[in-house]
């Protein structure tokens, strides 16, 4: 007799967490064959499919790609990973996270050709992401938003094929899976790219392993500062775009051969001009306009002004008062967040509250904030990746830091420091998506991730 199915979401997580003995499993064989089963393959998932990789700058890019698909009028659904608070965070489903049921279904679909025939053994975020793209295409959008969850070419994103793919940033992070080299990093992170469609590179420094894959495949290569670009900061920024660029004649070391890429941006682009500040980094959100651009997708410059006037995206410079809560978890990521800081300066102190887990570089982030931060409270993160608040607080003294309080999880550290502040002190929370999602619910126990009654902004605002 075949075991019954869970019945409710926490219970179909928690089957899922203990189904497979290793959290993290890369390799598509295994998900392409169960995708296979499940008919996701060999047919169009959405009118178009957008895949968004990089070490930092895939959140933002897919969310200021979705608010500025729905403003143009398209249907869309979204795949991110990790959530902060709850898991229905990961797929959205024109702008909403998606209910219970749907996730039910989509994890009981999954298990249901799991087993149609050798049973295949899945992860928790392969069960995630089958579950998620089973969902989508019974939904068939306009527009599909799918975010690596770690690497590229052998995540389980991987095995739908996009119509444009973008890579934001290569830096390091995930060592144990993706290595410290970063040109290897690279060509993992260029997975994602198909043979003759739309490559879109939103970041000035990318390793040169990208463009090799993207030059070996054909791909038609867009990239930041060539293919597109922008000019101001805040308020006030150009979006500008070439509609067409002659072949190239010679591979510039510092780019791709491909011709779509040697060619600086004239004076005559295309332009978007005056685009309000999303409060998210200005590279990606030039990304996600030209990704849409090649998407086939006709920008109108006021709903462009609409989108990132609305869009949201908690956790990633997100202010609630005295409280900035960001994500960042690798020094590439804190050094962005140190330049935000230092540029909003403020009249008491900055304190900063720190939870990592056990393999990401702790050094290197405390290296990166050291200069906007006067003083820290660390708090222990558990579980097999956990780090505990004393190892952090020695790693934080190690450096020269000040190390006010040592707490036994993120939401203790908010309590103690709750207390403590004078109303000219901010508090930056830091460290992992597990140290924010707690600290964000302890601020707003009652409401979806990222939304008080108070501040609903991810927005930069200086307290």
């Amino acid at each position: 007799m075949s075991e019954a199915l869970p019945t409710t979401l926490d219970a179909w997580l928690a089957r899922l967490e203990a189904a497979h003995p290793l959290g993290i499993d890369l390799g598509l064989e295994r998900v392409a064959e169960v995708a296979r089963r499940m008919g996701l393959l060999g047919r169009p998932l959405a009118g178009r499919v957008i895949t968004v990789a990089g070490t930092n700058g895939k959140g933002s890019t897919v969310a200021m790609l979705e608010a500025l698909a729905r403003v143009h009028g398209l249907t869309t659904a979204t795949y991110t990973s990790p959530h902060l608070i709850r898991y229905n965070e990961r797929l959205r489903l024109d702008g909403e996270e998606a209910d219970d049921a749907t996730l039910i279904a989509g994890f009981a679909a999954v298990e249901r050709a799991r087993l149609d025939g050798e049973p295949v053994s899945l992860t928790y975020f392969e069960v995630g992401t089958l579950g998620a793209l089973w969902a989508i295409s019974r939904r068939a959008p306009d527009l599909a938003l799918l975010e690596v969850g770690l690497g590229g070419r052998l995540d389980a994103v991987n095995v739908i094929d996009p119509d444009v793919a973008v890579i934001t940033t290569v830096a390091q992070d995930h060592a144990a899976f993706l290595g410290t080299d970063l040109e290897g990093i690279g060509r993992e992170k260029a997975g994602i790219l198909r043979p003759g469609r739309p490559a879109v590179l939103g970041s000035r420094d990318l390793p040169r392993s990208v463009c090799r894959v993207a030059d070996a495949l054909g791909a038609e290569v867009q990239a930041l500062g060539e293919a597109f670009g922008r000019d101001g900061d805040g308020a006030g920024w150009t979006f500008r775009s070439l509609r067409e660029q002659p072949p190239a004649e010679t591979q510039d070391s510092s780019t791709c051969a491909q011709a779509t890429t040697v060619t600086p941006l004239g004076s005559d682009p295309d332009s978007i001009t005056d685009l309000p500040d999303p409060g998210l980094p200005l590279d990606n959100a030039a990304t996600a306009l030209q990704a849409l651009r090649c998407a086939d997708v006709t920008l109108e410059p006021a709903a462009c002004r609409r989108a990132f006037t609305e869009v949201r995206l908690p956790g990633r410079m997100q202010w609630l008062g005295q409280w900035c809560l960001d994500v960042g978890h690798n020094p590439h990521a804190a050094a962005y967040l140190a330049d935000r800081l230092a540029a909003h300066p403020c009249a008491g102190r900055t304190l900063g509250l720190l939870g990592m887990l056990a393999d990401k570089d702790v050094e290197g982030v405390i290296a990166a904030l050291a200069p906007v931060v006067d003083a820290w409270v660390t708090a222990t993160l558990e579980g097999e990746r956990g780090r505990g608040a004393a190892e952090l607080a020695d790693s934080l003294e190690g450096q020269g830091a000040e190390v006010l309080h040592r707490a036994d999880s993120p939401a203790a550290a908010a309590a103690w420091l709750a207390g403590r502040l004078a109303p000219e002190d901010r508090v930056l929370v830091c460290g992992s998506f597990f140290t924010v999602g707690e600290v964000l619910e302890w601020l707003a126990p009652s409401t979806p991730a990222g939304q008080t009654d108070t501040d609903t902004s991810s927005r930069e605002v200086a307290p």
